[in-house]
Formats: structure tokens, C-alpha cells, sequence
């Protein structure tokens, strides 16, 4: 019993040996240190490829808007209790301008993040519900029918670029007190048109010919 158990440790100490040795002398080896660094970023790649197949890349529209709420609920630091505040998508050349197609992406987001659990907060409410024949209003972007201040929120901003056959969405949450941002997300809408002037109601309008009268030569 006592050979065996000998016998048994002393195996045991032969394998640690190779195995310690091994790890050390490959630890030391510059080749193989190289070697590891592209074998981890070829694993990242790998990652990135199928992140990009499976969740930035979207041929809908509704997918591209859930795979953003999806990515910015991924990072922890995102306080669910928080209040949050969300505005419209801007072309990124234009920080002051938008299109339908910016705002249906942000009025979108608050269905998204709202039932995630997330404490969306309407800041284009007005002080008072006003009213006329066509209806009973609420929600206005005049900035003397708002409020003055806004609480410490987070604040989802996000751009949009137009490209050949597909749409590059970024977003991001900030927090408004302090700059820092919070968590961010990228998609691209694959929409396959090659012209999407029909996406954003901005094409050109169709030439129009003047009919007239032919003079005669005479």
C-alpha cells in the first residue's frame, strides 16, 4: 500500500515537472508569445464577424431598432431606476437636423427600453393638455410650452449615415450630469434600395416639360 502510494507520487511529481517546465520555457519563448497573440486576436475577429452577422446587421427596420436596445442593455452600469430621457436620431454631419425616419427610430426606442423596464421619461409633455377642433394635444416641441428643467437623467442620443444600399445607426446613453457615457450600440439597417430618397422623403422632384406652341418658319 505504501509503495503504491509512493509510486503514484512520484508520477505525480514527474508530470508537474514536464508540465511546469513546458509552461515556463514557453512563457519564455518570443515565437510562442507572438503566436498566442494571433491566435486571441483570430478570436476576436471570430467574434466580431459573428456579432456582425447576427446582431448589427439587420435587413428590418424593427430588428435594427431591437438590436440597439438589446446591445445598450448588455453593459451593467445602466441603472434600470434611473430616469431616461430619449431624443431624436440626427444625421451625422448635422447635429441640429432630423428626418421622420430619426424620429421613428427614437419613438421606437421608448417602446423598446420602456418594455425592458427602463423609467422613460416624457420631457416634450406640456404644462397643460391643449385642445381644438381637431383634436386634444399633449406632446409639443415648442420650447415655451415645456419645462424649464430636466432631472438627472440619462439621456439615449444617437446618429444615423447614409450609405450605398444600407443605413449605420450609433447610439449611446449619457448621463447628464457628469458627460460620462453610460453604454452604446451600433447597427446597420441593410435596406437593399439604391436609392433611399424613398426612406427619407427627400427625393428630387420629377422633371416636368413645357408644352408650347411650334412657331412656324415662314
Amino acid at each position: 500500500m505504501f509503495k503504491s502510494i509512493l509510486k503514484s507520487s512520484i508520477l505525480a511529481g514527474v508530470f508537474l515537472f514536464f508540465v511546469t517546465g513546458c509552461t515556463v520555457g514557453r512563457t519564455n519563448d518570443p515565437i510562442a508569445q507572438e503566436y498566442d497573440k494571433v491566435q486571441t486576436t483570430k478570436q476576436h475577429l471570430e467574434v466580431a464577424a459573428d456579432m456582425q452577422k447576427n446582431v448589427t446587421t439587420q435587413n428590418t427596420l424593427e430588428s435594427t431598432i431591437a438590436s440597439l436596445a438589446a446591445q445598450m442593455l448588455q453593459n451593467k452600469k445602466m441603472d434600470t431606476n434611473k430616469p431616461v430621457l430619449i431624443t431624436s436620431f440626427v444625421r451625422l454631419d448635422e447635429f441640429k437636423k432630423t428626418t421622420e425616419f430619426g424620429r421613428v427610430v427614437s419613438e421606437s426606442l421608448i417602446n423598446e427600453l420602456s418594455n425592458r423596464g427602463f423609467d422613460i421619461t416624457e420631457f416634450r409633455g406640456q404644462m397643460a393638455i391643449s385642445i381644438n377642433d381637431e383634436g386634444e394635444y399633449f406632446i409639443s416641441r415648442k420650447p415655451h410650452e415645456l419645462k424649464n428643467k430636466i432631472p438627472n437623467t440619462y439621456v439615449v442620443v444617437g446618429t444615423y449615415s447614409r450609405l450605398s444600399g444600407k443605413i449605420m445607426l450609433n447610439a449611446r446613453v449619457i448621463d447628464n450630469i457628469t458627460g460620462k457615457i453610460i453604454t452604446s450600440a451600433r447597427a446597420t439597417y441593410v435596406h437593399g434600395i439604391v436609392n433611399d430618397c424613398i426612406i427619407f422623403k427627400d427625393c428630387a422632384p420629377a422633371r416636368t416639360i413645357n408644352i408650347v406652341k411650334e412657331r412656324s418658319s415662314k
